[in-house]
């Protein structure tokens, strides 16, 4: 059967002899196929493991003699894979065609996708009534069905520590995919004054996924890619944060609301600055992939889809409380503008 790893140098196939082989058999052809040592493999069905600075949580192949058709991996299935060092990926034979190559094509060929392995951020904190305050509304009104974002607002300090203290919430229409800001340059104008009479700035955009996104095997999609890249292109905090709120299951069974942050590369900004990216997604695209108009080098292989993971920088995150004079503040000024029925502020 054919199996398929999916590690930093993006998506390829192992065959496998048979269902019923241990992790440590796994291992070695992984060793002997993709030329990863054994040493330095980890492996995971949990997609997380390619974004997360630190490999402990991840033991659920840790036991070299379960059998992998114990974890329910088959044909078809999908293995994560972490390691460290460097390693040679076969990619396809060069071939001279005799055909003219314009600049385009050769600085294509130039374009390699990597990882950036630390974020421009050191970590963001959260008000808590403010996460709580945008989160209760799309859990409890809109029972997460739908997509629904907002404009973080808040401070950096010297060391490129982020504070989120309120949330504007744009118009905006929202379905099970995608997610629509209808936005009103006189009303940012308005929330842009708020926040510069409490000494804050615009600091990242928030957006939730859906329940049904939560059946995918991405982190976030190709149109999640598109929209927070677009937005953090639009301003010149290297801090700008960007952060996903979703329904995750516990170990009882129950549902919990989960924060994520992140920062897009500093490479996925040029890429779109440079209109690399296909903005055309169709629906029978693959939402994990991102498309490029033009051929870049992933793990070697020339190609022009990109695992959006490629994109996403991992930055910690933690909360904090806002003084009250800033929450008064905050809702003095707020209730003074009669248009701006959307501005969030937990006061």
């Amino acid at each position: 059967m054919l199996i398929r790893i999916r590690s930093r140098d993006g998506l390829e196939r192992l065959e496998i002899p048979n269902p019923n082989i241990t992790i440590s058999q796994l291992k070695t052809l992984i060793q002997t196929h993709l030329n990863v040592p054994i040493h330095s493999q980890t492996l995971s069905t949990n997609q997380t493991l390619l974004i997360s600075k630190t490999l402990e949580p991840f033991t659920d192949m840790s036991n070299p003699d379960t059998l992998i058709s114990d974890l329910g991996i088959s044909h078809g299935s999908i293995v994560f894979l972490s390691y460290e060092g460097e390693r040679t990926v076969a990619g396809p034979a060069v071939r001279l065609s005799g055909r003219k190559m314009t600049m385009d094509d050769l600085i294509a060929k130039q374009m390699r996708i990597v990882r950036q392995e630390s974020a421009n951020c050191e970590m963001v904190s959260f008000d808590r009534d403010a996460a709580n305050g945008f989160q209760a509304y799309v859990n409890g009104t809109l029972a997460f069905a739908v997509k629904r974002g907002g404009f973080m607002y808040g401070t950096v300090d010297e060391v490129g520590k982020v504070n989120v203290d309120f949330i504007y919430e744009p118009p905006q229409q929202g379905t099970e995919s995608s997610l629509i800001l209808l936005r009103d340059p006189d009303e940012e104008k308005l929330v842009e004054g708020i926040a510069l009479g409490l000494g804050m700035r615009k600091v990242g955009f928030i957006f939730t996924q859906s329940v049904g996104q939560g059946k995918t095997d991405y982190t976030l999609s190709n149109r999640e890619v598109l929209q927070a890249v677009e937005v953090q292109s639009e301003s010149d905090l290297k801090e700008w944060v960007t952060v996903v709120v979703k329904l995750e299951v516990n170990e009882d069974g129950g549902a919990d609301v989960h924060f994520e942050a992140f920062q897009m590369s500093d490479l996925c900004v040029k890429l779109f600055k440079e209109d690399w990216f296909d903005k055309e997604i169709k629906d029978e695209d693959d939402p994990k992939l991102s498309k490029m108009k033009k051929e870049v080098v992933v793990g070697g292989k020339d190609t022009k889809e990109v695992d959006n993971d490629f994109f996403l920088v991992v930055v910690k995150i933690f909360d904090h409380q806002v003084c009250v004079c800033v929450l008064l503040v905050s809702l003095f000024l707020a209730i003074k503008i009669e248009s701006l029925s959307h501005f969030c502020s937990l006061a």
